[in-house]
């Protein structure tokens, strides 16, 4: 009897521990009460005023290329050089106009015989006529920079059209061929300006 009343106790207290193992912490998940997540406002960034992007509207015929993950790299560096030297929406869209047409936002090194001179980088900008060093002209960051100074240095160029105000800068061989590329300029900054 001894051993049987044994056998019974030690049997109730191993259903009661191996139910306290499988049951205890899931019956005190369930238990515990469940804490909401405190709602996350999303605050979605406006983009910037088209009149303000565009101020003279579309020239004329426009050309667009897609781009690749480089490229929209560099159109942001372009944007965040922009936004350290202070200037504003339209200043961006002028440099990525004029990188759209020098370089297809592509950061050139020498090409060889290819090559327009020395140019190199986003802006085709030349060691040779003082734009900087070759490490120097093809850092997004410097090249976009050096471009905006002389940006900066054009009486009006805010109110001009951006084919004069971009020539105006770079002296190209063909002052007229960067309006073509105005409204993708315009359109890159709309979408990463505030991203």
């Amino acid at each position: 009897m001894n051993t049987m009343l044994r056998k019974t106790v030690l049997g109730v207290a191993g259903l009661a521990f191996a139910g306290g193992v499988v049951g205890g912490p899931v019956g005190t998940a369930l238990e515990s009460p469940a804490h909401a997540a405190a709602p996350v406002a999303v605050v979605q960034a406006e983009k910037p005023d088209a009149g303000k992007l565009m101020p003279n509207g579309v020239p004329g015929s426009q050309s667009r290329i897609p781009l690749d993950g480089e490229q929209t790299a560099n159109v942001k560096a372009i944007i965040e050089a922009t936004k350290k030297a202070g200037m504003d929406e339209r200043a961006a869209v002028v440099a990525i106009a004029t990188s759209l047409q020098e370089s297809k936002l592509e950061n050139l090194g020498h090409l060889g015989d290819r090559n327009d001179h020395d140019s190199q980088g986003l802006f085709q900008q030349r060691p040779s006529s003082g734009w900087g060093t070759v490490e120097q002209i093809t850092d997004p960051e410097y090249s976009t920079t050096a471009f905006l100074k002389g940006l900066k240095q054009v009486d009006g160029w805010k109110d001009m059209p951006l084919t004069e105000a971009a020539q105006t800068v770079q002296v190209s061989a063909y002052p007229d061929h960067y309006a073509q590329w105005e409204k993708q300029a315009a359109d890159l900054v709309a979408e990463h300006w505030n991203s």
